[in-house]
């Protein structure tokens, strides 16, 4: 079993409180709008390890745009910005941008997700994050969680 904690959007924001609730995850992925390096490095000091994509507020070119990763047999594709469509051979896309959460699946069966916002919600949801819960053969879970 892996624990992934995704979070979006904190835009050089960490809320306190929110770190000592990552301390769980086995993971860390954020789905871009970090802004300032300086907030990755706040949860780069949990020595859990990271991935991270850019978002459209980067000023800087220090991760990728897009990831595609594999856990447990599942391929899930991280971007800021919805694509269109889901890259062929992915059975997830996890974006943010958007802040506001989403759990939907596809006519072709791919599963969007978004972990809505640390700082600024929108559409009258609230700022949090979200656990990706990944086991092999099984539907990986997840559960968002309110700041």
């Amino acid at each position: 079993m892996t624990r992934i904690a995704v979070i979006s959007d904190t835009h050089d924001y960490v809320p306190a409180g929110l770190l000592a609730r990552l301390t769980e995850a086995d993971e860390i992925w954020h789905l871009g709008d970090v802004c300032d390096p300086a907030t990755f490095a706040e949860f780069a000091r949990l020595d859990i390890p990271m991935q991270a994509v850019l978002g459209n507020n980067e000023w800087h070119n220090l991760w990728p745009t897009q990831l595609t990763l594999k856990r447990a047999g599942w391929r899930f594709h991280l971007v800021h910005i919805p694509p269109l469509r889901a890259p062929a051979g992915v059975e997830f896309v996890l974006h943010g941008h958007t802040h506001v959460p989403r759990d939907e699946t596809d006519a072709g069966g791919v599963r969007w997700l978004n972990p809505g916002c640390i700082n600024g919600p929108r559409q009258g949801s609230q700022a949090g994050f979200a656990w990706l819960t990944v086991l092999p053969e099984r539907q990986p879970e997840w559960v968002r969680e309110v700041l």
